[in-house]
């Protein structure tokens, strides 16, 4: 692959709802262009951005793929990303790289819950856009319907610039307004208007040419002079406005079967801005201050690593888009993320699962590089002298869990380094170890990220874990003050044993645990007050009601009586636990769990369907808020209550539903409950056993 500039770079984010044409469409981009010589399928797995295995055993897009297609001596970097809600970080990732969006819509759905979703992240992202309503050639294909739709959603003004010809299984090409042309099929032969669409046309004619006069001062004059704009003088002004954010302009194609595949890459060259007519990114500099970085070849280099994978067979992919400078092949590089110098070999351009090395790649441009030690997703490389580091964009918070197990001894000593590895890769994956339940957990966006990573773990890292769904970390406390006395007395020939503790507990609302010598006369050494403390702070750690960790308890040791000969350590600490856990039962204990403030946010007539289902969950409602369609609760609620809420409230909302989630604090948990969870324990201990 030859060289290209900053201006003649394109970098194009392709998104929408899941089976929307994405793939297909880039895929047919490179077909059009004569980079392939045949339309890769999903159905077979030949296509070029979905090469992945487990892409292709789902027969959907998983991760983001950059397909670099050239036509017109330009060079259009397509960022083919997924559809699904579990998989937004790579969409979020692929859209903070990009200059511009592709929005598809299917021809017979109209706007999804998908569409929305990237229409809110390109928006946030101050992406300009165009939108292609995509399958024209199905049956029940609506152009008119799933334009609505649209206009419907946003306040963006929405530009026709184009009609079907014909539609459904009659649809045979695009008329278009900006060249005032038909193109007739897979030829892209440009032919007359047919008379039954001259008026639609010329209508839609005079609102470009008044969009295109907004977009230069200069035009806007004319066109109140002369109602009249050139051709070249509407696209040039058309395009200004269109950079600018100001006007959406709406395409139509059947990519399956080639038909308008050319004026949507015309769009992406004459529409969509190159590199240096973006805003600059804003970086930060050593000292934490605000540095603009503008695109170009003599500024100082500012690249971000905005994905990273794992291969088997060629090591670990960094994926980069250079904001500024230049990169050779062959050099060093200073990570300032991380303050350290990489090397590497080959700098390629990535097309799909392949590479095209290159020797130079310019300001603008996204690359690849292999076998990176210490770089991540998120790092930014830079000049050693001038460190600048790129904040990484905001990823939505991973709610999903589940507890991971390894599936045999030898998987054990993996797992760590692993979900770390999994986690590098995918900025929506997070891994901890939850100490009150001793469980490793994985969080992520849904159940299927979840499944997708676990595949990846055994497919990449040679890990096989098991999930289960993860306890909830209770804690165990006392709620009134109790005494208890044990006497632990060994003997069995040789040295014996001896130790007898008195203790008082009660509930201590200062600190996690506390205890105190409270001995007068020497009944027992002081010394042996260490050996008592370490028996009952390992009880505490096991927990003695349902296994739980116990805390805000205060002991005092009161009496006690030790033997010359036989007390050693050993027996105090034995003395001490049980003597514990005798107090601890007599003042009556109990269970707190977490519990955390819920934040959900849901169209506006799905408020009574979720307040509904928060009644059953135990919640307390604390706020309600509703605005421009959208309305947001916000609620006090158990975590047990809400291990599986991803999934409930995509299935209550069609999957329009959001939330977060923060700690609050521990509260009591109600009695009942408490009969509950300790039988199923019970339970669960028993199968274990067998």
């Amino acid at each position: 692959m030859k060289e290209y500039s900053s201006e003649a770079i394109r970098n194009i984010a392709l998104v929408s709802h899941s089976s929307a044409g994405k793939t297909t469409m880039s895929e047919v981009f490179l077909h059009f262009t004569g980079a392939t010589t045949r339309v890769g399928k999903i159905e077979d797995g030949t296509t070029v951005s979905d090469f992945d295995d487990e892409e292709k055993r789902r027969k959907i897009s998983l991760y983001s793929a950059v397909v670099p297609v050239e036509y017109k001596d330009t060079k259009i970097n397509i960022l083919d990303t997924p559809g699904y809600n579990d998989f937004i970080g790579e969409v979020i990732s692929a859209l903070s790289v990009a200059d511009g969006a592709c929005v598809l819509i299917d021809s017979v759905s109209g706007r999804e819950v998908g569409t929305e979703i990237a229409w809110k992240y390109a928006d946030k992202f101050e992406l300009p856009r165009i939108v292609v309503i995509n399958k024209m050639n199905r049956e029940n294909a609506d152009f008119k319907k799933a334009f609505s739709s649209l206009v419907e959603y946003t306040d963006r003004r929405l530009i026709q610039v184009q009609i079907p010809w014909g539609e459904k299984l009659d649809f045979h090409g695009v008329i278009d307004i900006l060249t005032m042309k038909a193109y007739d099929g897979t030829k892209n032969e440009a032919v007359d208007i047919p008379p039954e669409y001259q008026a639609e046309a010329q209508e839609l004619r005079a609102a470009l040419t008044e969009a295109a006069a907004e977009g230069e001062e200069a035009l806007m004059e004319k066109f109140f002079e002369t109602m009249e704009l050139t051709d070249e003088e509407i696209l040039r002004g058309f395009g200004k406005a269109v950079k600018a954010g100001n006007f959406v302009p709406v395409y139509c194609a059947a990519a399956g079967t080639e038909v308008g595949v050319a004026q949507i890459l015309d769009a992406f060259i004459n529409l969509l801005p190159n590199p240096t007519e973006v805003a600059p990114v804003i970086a930060k500099d050593k000292n934490n201050n605000d540095v603009e970085v503008k695109c170009s070849d003599s500024g100082p280099l500012a690249a971000y690593v905005w994905k990273t994978t794992a291969d088997p067979f060629v090591g670990k992919q960094t994926f980069i888009r250079l904001y500024s400078g230049t990169l050779n092949a062959d050099s060093r590089i200073w990570n300032s993320s991380r303050g350290v110098e990489e090397r590497y070999g080959n700098l390629n351009i990535p097309v799909g699962k392949d590479n095209s090395a290159v020797k130079t790649v310019h300001a603008g441009d996204i690359c690849s590089v292999a076998k990176l030690g210490e770089t991540v997703t998120a790092d930014t490389f830079s000049d050693k002298a001038n460190p600048l580091t790129i904040p990484a964009p905001a990823y939505p918070s991973a709610l999903y869990r589940v507890a991971v197990f390894p599936k045999t001894q030898a998987d054990s000593t993996k797992i760590s380094p692993a979900l770390t590895r999994l986690c590098e890769e995918d900025m929506t994956l997070t891994w901890y170890n939850e100490m009150a339940t001793n469980q490793t957990l994985l969080q992520g966006m849904g159940d299927q990220h979840i499944d997708v990573a676990i595949r990846r773990a055994e497919s990449k890292f040679q890990v096989n874990l098991l999930v289960k769904e993860p306890r909830v970390p209770f804690q165990e406390t006392i709620t009134k003050e109790a005494s208890a006395m044990y006497r632990h007395k060994k003997q069995s020939g040789g040295s014996g044993q001896f130790g007898e503790v008195h203790l008082r507990v009660k509930p201590n609302h200062d600190a996690e645990f506390e205890i105190h010598n409270d001995i007068f006369g020497g009944a027992i050494s002081a010394s042996y007050i260490p050996a008592i403390e370490k028996g009952i702070r390992n009880v505490m750690k096991e927990g003695i009601l349902a296994g739980f960790p116990i805390h805000g308890v205060y002991v005092s040791v009161y009496d006690g009586k030790e033997h010359p000969v036989d007390s050693k350590p050993i027996a105090f600490e034995t003395a001490g636990r049980e003597a514990f856990k005798l107090a601890f039962s007599d003042a009556s204990p109990m269970l707190e769990e977490p519990i955390y403030t819920v934040k959900i946010t849901v169209p506006e007539e799905n408020m009574g369907d979720v307040i509904g289902d928060l009644n059953t969950r135990r919640a307390r409602i604390l706020g309600m808020n509703t605005e421009k369609g959208e309305s947001t609760v916000t609620a006090s609620v158990p975590l047990a209550e809400m291990q599986r809420y991803t999934t409930q409230l995509r299935s209550m909302t069609a999957g329009r539903g959001i939330f977060e989630m923060e700690f609050s604090n521990y509260e009591n948990v109600p009695p009942h409950i408490t009969q509950e969870i300790i039988a199923n324990l019970e339970k669960a201990k028993k199968e274990n056993e067998k």
